[in-house]
């Protein structure tokens, strides 16, 4: 087993959101519209990158690259993992947020 750790403040995010091609550098398209969907956007746009960086962390794997990894909630809330749009089972993810600061927590199953 494998993992990875990040945590975020919120407000370094409020500024890079309004920068359309940070957005689509960093998040799928699904993941911007879910955020945007959100009263506050910021803090799932920093979950969501905190999210990033631990599931890359736990990977270890340099050939990985931040922007393949993305997040998609089931009907249930859980956010599942995705890596280059396909569905990665064997990671966990684990986000939590306030309206300053965001953590995640991921766990590669071996």
């Amino acid at each position: 087993m494998k993992i990875g750790i990040d945590i975020e403040e919120v407000k370094r995010f409020k500024a890079l959101i309004k920068n359309r091609a940070f957005l689509s550098r960093v998040f799928s398209p699904e993941e911007i519209n879910y955020c945007l969907s959100k009263k506050n956007s910021a803090e799932h746009f920093a979950v969501r990158f905190c999210g990033k960086e631990a599931v890359w962390k736990a990977l270890s794997n340099s050939k990985i690259q931040i922007t393949s990894v993305s997040f998609k909630n089931l009907n249930s809330g859980k956010p599942v993992v995705l890596i280059n749009n396909k569905k990665k089972s064997k990671i966990q993810i684990s986000f939590s947020h306030t309206k300053t600061v965001v953590a995640a927590v991921a766990i590669v199953e071996d």
